[in-house]
């Protein structure tokens, strides 16, 4: 019999906490042996969005999201109109306005399927009207402003079609667009809308047997090889101090950048491995190849968010280009997506969009998720000794998490103490880390033993030459 009640008691513990317990997703990350390793989870899921859930008929094929403060705008393509939601301090995502045209001199004119919205600093919108071949600027009462269309510049293919497809506009109100089937990079664009040239174009690679063989190879040949050109770029988004991010889904290619002025990549990859998503996969339920970034969002700590086409994953990276954390999934439950095309976020809540399943998800952070933010905070605002207590909780939390043992390197490195940081990067084999803090550890033993190397030195020196001239005083006073 009191089996039996300890049986039924386990059980009702049992049925209690799985009551309390909230609906989690795979979340991942890789060891220094490229190994998946589990971990809690970072984000949940804290509301799923539809058409029919604000009101209205469903979504269909939508392509863009931008979201600025609480207002989020998605650009429904399929249905050719553009929906502003706001989400309230309950966590509640209300339809404010549907727009599917704009007023040219007194004239209608309707979207044709509208892929990226962007809002500027000064309160202007900018939409990428892509099967209407021009990009609109509106005031903020969504008036006509001007739009541009295909510039007339020889530097632009003949056969080459204005379709924009994603947008950003810089603290300057420079216009950089993204083109269909224009690969010499962004397209950039002044505050008038006048056409300046291209930024950031992507490296080219190709293998040297190529390269040989197209040098020997007749003119018919070459003519039907494939040309050696720089790539496309599928998505854009700026960051809080106006760098650039960009993505493109091409095998051995960064599949995210972070542009300067000057279009030069300045992205850190300091990591155990570069920011590519996916360090190990296989072919299961027949998806193959690497992780294609369809789409990055930045933080204010300087983190950012990559969305991945091929497996629905959204991986996260801190500032030095450290995978933090993945999650997410190809499938139709909660939590996963079957047709990634936009990342954004409102705070530190992700929303993601999903084309085929027409469905806009929002992630909020979890308290693990918290803590590794607010470390990373903490760090960034110099405050390290901090930053190392808050990476001591995350470890409590999950003791396989090689970015808090290098969290608190970091810091430690930070307040001089190299001892403690080389300790803690040894623990997990960050050997940039590691070397950063031996180089320091030795020139700090240098310095505060260099008196008693020059004294060691001095006595090497002086004292055979006083013995020399003490010999020869004694032995000169004997002879005298």
């Amino acid at each position: 019999m009191k089996n039996i009640i300890f049986i039924g008691f386990v059980l009702l513990i049992f049925a209690a906490v799985s009551g309390f317990s909230e609906p989690t997703n795979y979340t991942y990350n890789y060891d220094f042996w490229d190994e998946q390793v589990a971990s809690p989870d970072a984000y949940r899921v804290n509301a799923y969005i539809l058409g029919t859930s604000l009101g209205i008929d469903n979504f269909r094929d939508p392509q863009g999201l931008f979201i600025k403060e609480n207002r989020i705008y998605i650009c429904d393509s399929g249905n050719n109109r553009i929906l502003v939601l706001e989400a309230d301090k309950d966590g509640n995502h209300n339809l404010v306005k549907t727009v599917a045209s704009v007023f040219i001199d007194g004239v209608e004119s309707p979207f044709k399927f509208p892929s990226d919205i962007f809002e500027s600093r000064d309160g202007f919108l900018y939409i990428a009207d892509t099967n209407n071949n021009r990009v609109l600027k509106l005031d903020n009462n969504w008036n006509y402003v001007f739009a541009i269309t295909r510039p007339n510049d020889e530097s632009i293919d003949d056969f080459v079609e204005f379709q924009p497809l994603k947008l950003i506009v810089d603290f300057a109100n420079r216009i950089f667009v993204q083109v269909r089937n224009v690969n010499k990079g962004l397209m950039e664009f002044d505050s008038r809308g006048e056409f300046a040239g291209y930024i950031g174009a992507n490296k080219v690679y190709f293998k040297i047997v190529d390269y040989i063989w197209k040098l020997v190879s007749t003119q018919a040949q070459r003519d039907r090889m494939l040309l050696f050109v720089p790539t496309e770029y599928n998505n854009l988004a700026i960051d809080g101090d106006g760098f650039i991010y960009v993505t493109n889904s091409t095998a051995n290619i960064d599949p995210v950048r972070r542009l300067n002025a000057m279009g030069q990549d300045i992205l850190i990859r300091n990591g155990y491995k570069k920011p590519i998503g996916d360090l190990a996969y296989g072919n299961a339920g027949g998806i193959t190849g690497p992780s294609r970034f369809i789409d990055v969002v930045a933080f204010d700590n300087d983190s950012y968010a990559c969305f991945d086409r091929t497996r629905g994953r959204i991986f996260m990276y801190d500032f030095q280009g450290n995978l933090l954390y993945a999650f997410g999934g190809l499938g139709n439950r909660e939590g996963c997506f079957t047709m990634p095309v936009a990342l954004d976020r409102m705070g530190t809540s992700l929303y993601a969009l999903d084309s085929r399943t027409a469905a806009l998800t929002c992630f909020e952070l979890t308290s693990y998720g918290e803590r590794i933010n607010e470390a990373l905070n903490e760090y960034k605002a110099g405050r390290y000794e901090l930053s190392a207590r808050i990476w001591e909780n995350v470890l409590k939390m999950n003791g396989n998490y090689d970015l808090a043992y290098i969290g608190i390197g970091r810091a430690a490195l930070r307040q001089g103490d190299y001892r403690t940081a080389m300790k803690y990067y040894k623990l997990k084999h960050y050997r940039v880390g590691y070397s950063k803090a031996f180089q320091l550890y030795r020139k700090q033993l240098m310095e505060e033993n260099l008196w008693k190397v020059i004294l060691i030195l001095g006595i090497l020196v002086i004292v055979p030459l006083v013995v020399r001239y003490s010999i020869r005083l004694i032995k000169e006073i004997k002879e005298a």
